[in-house]
């Protein structure tokens, strides 16, 4: 039996499941075979070479060799373990949270550069620029999804037209842009002229520069409802991360 081509790629640990005595299975999102699951023999073993880069969050170099809908561990070099995080509670918890969601809008085997990423700026912004858990959070949230396919309309009110909507709230559901006085159904989210405009940026802007922008703290609040509640629209389920991240206050 020949024997299986060695393939080398990088990626992000999404998740880490421990399995019999030192073996763990890694949920790894690479560059050019997107998200799959690797086992990595020895990984829990305190002499195991690759032991740092297979953890979650990591961001590391492989090398694999496949059987079936498996991959298999060969070798690991560790590129990046995002060490501001690991020192920083909430920061953290915020980081498995991101990895939950890249994970449940990424298909396997099915390559997401852009997706990959979004998910290594958003913790490169928490660990080396640190920024606020807060600000990132909102923005990491709106902009995956537009990366997934479910981008917001918010340039104007779906009902008037208006680019500078008095009272704008966001429609959840729909994923659009209306006035308080055009929004006549349930499931919106009140905006402001600060939170709108950080929306705007997220959505339409630079995404090297999606965590660059500063809003009042009750501008930031409304923000953040209104990304929490378009997502829980439409995903319809719920993150256990991010349960664990909010109980942390």
């Amino acid at each position: 039996m020949a024997a299986s081509p060695v393939i080398v790629t990088r990626g992000v640990v999404l998740r880490e499941t421990e399995t019999r005595e030192t073996d763990k299975i890694l949920t790894l999102l690479s560059e050019d075979r997107g998200k799959i699951s690797v086992i990595a023999r020895g990984a829990r073993r305190k002499n195991c070479r690759f032991a740092a880069g297979a953890q979650s969050l990591a961001w590391s170099e492989w090398t694999l060799y496949q059987r079936k809908d498996w991959y298999y561990v060969n070798e690991g070099s560790t590129l990046e373990l995002f060490e501001g995080l690991r020192g920083d509670l909430k920061a953290l918890a915020l980081g498995f949270y991101m990895a939950e969601l890249t994970e449940c809008v990424t298909l396997p085997e099915e390559a997401a550069p852009e997706l990959l990423r979004h998910l290594l700026n958003g913790l490169y912004a928490l660990s080396a620029l640190h920024k606020p858990p807060e600000l990132v959070k909102p923005a990491f949230e709106m902009k995956l999804l537009c990366l997934a396919g479910f981008e917001p309309l918010v340039n104007a009110c779906e009902a008037c037209g208006r680019t500078d909507p008095e009272e704008p709230v966001l429609n959840a559901a729909l994923g659009t842009l209306r006035c308080r006085r055009c929004a006549h159904d349930g499931g919106v989210s009140p905006l402001c002229r600060e939170s709108l405009a950080a929306l705007r940026h997220i959505v339409y802007g630079d995404p090297k520069r999606l965590y660059s922008f500063r809003i009042p703290e009750e501008a930031l609040r409304r923000l953040s409802r209104a990304a929490g509640l378009f997502l829980s629209a439409q995903l319809e389920r719920t993150f256990r991360t991010l349960d664990f991240y909010e109980s942390l206050g």
